[in-house]
């Protein structure tokens, strides 16, 4: 079976590392990463726990498919109790440093207590020890990753780890692997710098060899690559575009936020699309796309490489980001672009180098400046405060805003609280765009009715990767739904988020999903695991996982009242586009969720529910 059979202990208060034995029923009841990552968490841990305590403890962690030739097995995840919600984190990751930890023959790293000085985890093969840190503590991710590869002498040492963001405790800092890829919401990057813990860089030349059976693992795997190779999206749209392929469709559906959601199009659209992108530029000649750029094992390729045009104010004076990297993607591009009414694709590039340098979430930075951005236009924050003039639009603002962010200077430490707190600070809470803490990604739920119900009901605060919902409502994958129908979403998100959380946990990339279904995963999980991973048992499995975070966040605190949307989807009717007039149907929607995911009207998974489900 795919699954290396054991995990990694690491008590950062004793310094100790300790191999054990994983427990394979649960292996088989959660098939791995996100869902086996989050039975050990809330086996393990109070859910009432301070996430930046001590008691807090991180995972990361791979799916038997992780490693293996399955398209996309390259993804791995970061579970703890994220300190920007307070509810259960699970943030998923791409590169090369989940196949690394697979092949070095560990399916998960459990990091608990707190080490008193910073510390870096290596391992090799099956051989791991904690390392001082100190010299590279306050250090970029740009920095701390080459300067591991140097000390081990290994240019091939994979290596996940916080910039200055995640030690100054930016209550959604990311975690980094791979220079540009990031396990990057819900703040798992704070909860490890609580921890003193800097990195963990990895070397594995063990291969995953263990499969069931190999001859039909290559057939499944090879079938999937042609499926995945046939679609418009997976074959063409993705590698072609990237997922800024996005940004001209949703705006042109109406359901781009705009200026804090005060808008559902951006004028400005075109000059942060992916087809602007590749444009050659009016000052250089060069196009901002450099190449596209795939994770381990993907066959779709849809990362970006770019590089900012020389001239531009953002980077004088500044040569480490005068070089190509990780280029936009469509939720970072919306973020820091139409949500704060910026249209310089430089700006927007510059920002989202440091989000990748210094280990920041673009999303809910950018929905925070999108947020102090209207607080200033209010005449609620002033330019004394922030530090610049600071309207919707402005370019240097935004460059300024995330320099000062990834340092913790100044106003950037108010920034780092995310827009939930900063507004209820300055008396105008409505104005967070957020659920439960964590901020909207790229749609807009009052037009789109469907992810306004993910949005709300998601486990991990505001979300668009736990039921994308878009793929239905917007592209007609697998069916066409309409958009401002209400009726039938409640089954729609639960499907979606039920077969989401099997895709997570299998180790794969849920972009996949555009093409694939649970019958295109079920035999390659059948041949690399076992036959009892059939279609009907892995929508089982990701119903299970979802109802465990559910009742891990009921005792956190949260209640049914947690599932809402901010009053402006909720009352401000979208003023533009085919959704002109609209505002969310979620008080219709919520009660016929709970019944369709067999709760009661509290929001909590009745006890037949519980039972069915084995939890």
């Amino acid at each position: 079976m795919s699954w290396a059979g054991k995990l990694l202990r690491v008590n950062l208060t004793k310094g100790t590392c300790q191999s054990e034995s994983l427990n394979m029923q649960w292996a088989k009841e959660y098939l791995g990463s996100r869902g086996l990552a989050s039975k050990y968490l809330v086996e393990e841990l109070d859910p009432k726990v301070d996430p930046l305590s001590e008691e807090n403890k991180i995972i990361w962690a791979t799916g038997p498919l992780t490693g293996t030739m399955a398209s996309t097995g390259g993804r791995y995840t970061v579970v703890t109790k994220g300190p920007l919600t307070g509810a259960i984190a699970c943030s998923n990751s791409g590169g090369y440093w989940g196949a690394e930890l697979k092949m070095a023959g560990w399916d998960m790293v459990i990091f608990e207590g707190k080490s008193p000085k910073p510390v870096y985890l290596y391992i090799e093969n099956d051989q791991a020890e904690l390392i001082d840190a100190s010299d590279i503590w306050g250090r970029s991710v740009w920095e701390t990753e080459p300067t591991i590869k140097i000390k081990h002498q290994d240019p091939l040492i994979r290596v996940s780890c916080i910039g200055k963001a995640g030690e100054n405790q930016v209550l959604y800092a990311a975690i980094v692997n791979d220079l540009h890829r990031a396990a990057g919401r819900s703040g798992v990057g704070a909860v490890m710098g609580s921890k003193n813990l800097k990195a963990i860089a990895v070397r594995g030349t063990k291969g995953v060899g263990n499969l069931k059976d190999p001859k039909a693992f290559m057939a499944a795997t090879t079938a999937g690559k042609a499926v995945l190779a046939g679609h418009a999206v997976t074959g063409e749209g993705l590698p072609t575009y990237g997922t800024q392929v996005l940004m001209n469709v949703i705006n042109e559906v109406g359901a781009l936020p705009t200026r804090n959601h005060q808008d559902v199009q951006f004028e400005g659209a075109k000059d942060i699309s992916a087809e602007a992108m590749a444009e050659p530029r009016a000052t250089d000649g060069k196009a901002h796309l450099v190449a596209n750029q795939a994770c381990f094992g993907c066959t779709i390729a849809c990362g970006r490489i770019s590089k900012i045009d020389d001239t531009h104010f953002s980077i004088q004076n500044k040569p480490q980001h005068m070089h190509a990297s990780g280029g936009l993607e469509y939720e970072a591009a919306w973020a820091l672009g139409a949500a704060n009414g910026v249209n310089d694709l430089e700006a927007l590039q510059y920002a989202n180098q440091i989000c990748n340098e210094q280990g920041l979430d673009p999303i809910s930075f950018g929905a925070t400046v999108g947020a102090v951005m209207e607080l200033y236009e209010m005449g609620v924050l002033t330019k004394e405060q922030i530090g610049i003039e600071a309207p919707f639009g402005s370019a240097k603002a935004l460059c300024y805003l995330v320099e000062i962010t990834a340092e913790g200077i100044g106003f950037g430490k108010e920034m780092g609280l995310g827009s939930a707190r900063l507004t209820k600070k300055y008396g105008h809470p409505d104005l967070s765009m957020s659920v439960k803490g964590q901020e909207f990604p790229a749609y807009d739920g009052r037009v789109i009715q469907g992810i306004g119900l993910a949005y709300a009901t998601s486990n991990r605060g505001a979300c668009h990767l736990r039921g994308y919902t878009i793929a239905s409502e917007v592209l007609g994958i697998p069916v066409k739904t309409e958009p401002a129908d209400t009726n039938g979403k409640p089954e729609l998100v639960k499907a979606f988020q039920d077969a989401t959380a099997a895709f997570d946990s299998a180790g794969i990339c849920i972009f996949t999903s555009f093409a694939w279904t649970l019958s295109d995963v079920a035999p390659q999980l059948q041949a690399a695991c076992g036959d009892e991973f059939t279609v009907e048992n892995l929508t089982t499995i990701g119903e299970r996982i979802w109802n465990m975070e559910r009742d891990f966040n009921n005792r956190a605190g949260f209640t049914h009242k947690d599932d809402n949307l901010p009053k402006r989807l909720m009352t401000e009717a979208a003023k533009t586009g085919p959704g002109k007039g609209s505002v969310s149907g979620l008080d219709k929607m919520l009660p016929e969720y709970y019944k369709v995911r067999g709760w009661d009207p509290e929001g909590r998974p009745s006890a037949e529910t519980l039972k069915r489900l084995g939890l």
